[in-house]
């Protein structure tokens, strides 16, 4: 999926942000920026497991920690 991973300190700067987009009405920003934490690797696997590979494809979420998990292939297995 192409993303870094994050350090903890970095996620929860993102998180922040988030968070002062949203109490400024800015919804779509504040999701958008919030997908590019990435999701633990065991939720990716559930996301995965009950919605489908596609969901997370085409939600633009940053799988970068279960890639580094589970390989890179791991969506389409």
């Amino acid at each position: 999926m192409g993303h870094r991973l994050m350090s903890e300190r970095e996620k929860a700067d993102i998180f922040m942000k988030t968070i002062e987009l949203e109490e400024a009405g800015k919804t779509e920003e504040s999701k958008a920026l919030h997908r590019t934490i990435p999701l633990p690797p065991y939720l990716a696997k559930v996301f995965k497991d009950k919605v489908g590979a596609d969901f997370l494809i085409r939600g633009g979420y940053n799988l970068s920690e279960a890639e580094a998990e589970y390989g890179p292939d791991w969506l389409a297995r």
